[in-house]
């Protein structure tokens, strides 16, 4: 077990070093986003129409769906497009699987940078909420489970996306038809159990879906919904087969 700690360590090296030089950058880029959803709907739309949701003031109820959404933006866009760069132009993928590392070693390494940019961008938001709103809002275990769940899925999704996209453009193109809906479709500003059945089942088939749900229930104190942590799980664990699959049959 340490060694293989040590072989995921040896792989995300050098993300971690380039974050070490970038901390500053990295963090304003990374929050910027959610902080601008943050003002348009939570101050501008809920504020200034004092909507509730279920006896919840609206910016309350968006706080943990701007995290769970920090954890798409940020892990997935860290990885798939520092990944994409390094397999196509540096070529410096090619000399990580030639190191005497195990393919998920080299899965879960890639994938750390995103894990830790979602980390930062999702808790500085969440902090941000609870200062905002410290009656409704509560920081739990459930939540950090749900939230580190959630940055591992859209990491691995990243690299997924990184590995069979074969030009910057078609990260793109993944980005604007996959990710660009995601963001405001899956109960990030909404609720999603007031939709149509026939809408909500396709939400629910999508892992933001899910994410948004567990962090909402988590924090607000409501009934946790362990089918959604359990449907994260699963697509945690499936990209990640994915993952190593594609490395396995030389498709990277």
């Amino acid at each position: 077990m340490l060694g293989f700690l040590k072989e995921i360590y040896y792989v995300m090296w050098g993300d971690l070093r380039f974050m070490r030089h970038n901390l500053l950058n990295i963090s304003v880029s990374t929050i910027m986003s959610p902080l601008l959803y943050l003002l348009a709907f939570g101050f501008g739309l809920g504020m200034v129409k004092n909507i509730d949701v279920d006896g919840i003031p609206y910016i309350a109820f968006i706080i943990p769906g701007i995290a769970a959404l920090s954890s798409l933006s940020a892990s997935f866009s860290a990885v798939s497009t520092r990944l994409n760069v390094q397999r196509l132009y540096y070529r410096s993928l090619d000399e990580t699987l030639m190191c005497p590392v195990s393919i998920p070693a080299v899965v879960l390494g890639k994938s750390m940078h995103g894990v830790i940019r979602g980390l930062i961008s999702s808790g500085i938001i969440f902090a941000i909420g609870i200062a905002l709103s410290p009656e409704h809002l509560h920081f739990t275990p459930l939540f950090a489970i749900s939230i580190l769940l959630s940055c591992f899925t859209f990491a691995f999704l990243g690299v997924t996306a990184a590995f069979l996209a074969n030009t910057h453009q078609a990260i793109a193109l993944f980005s604007n038809l996959v990710i660009l809906p995601m963001t405001f479709l899956c109960g990030t500003f909404f609720a999603v159990d007031g939709l149509p059945s026939v809408f909500k089942a396709v939400l629910y088939a999508l892992p933001l879906t899910h994410s948004s749900v567990t962090a909402r229930a988590s924090s607000l104190g409501w009934d946790f919904p362990w089918i959604s942590l359990f449907v994260l799980l699963c697509f945690c664990v499936a990209f990640f087969s994915i993952n190593v699959y594609l490395i396995k049959i030389k498709k990277v």
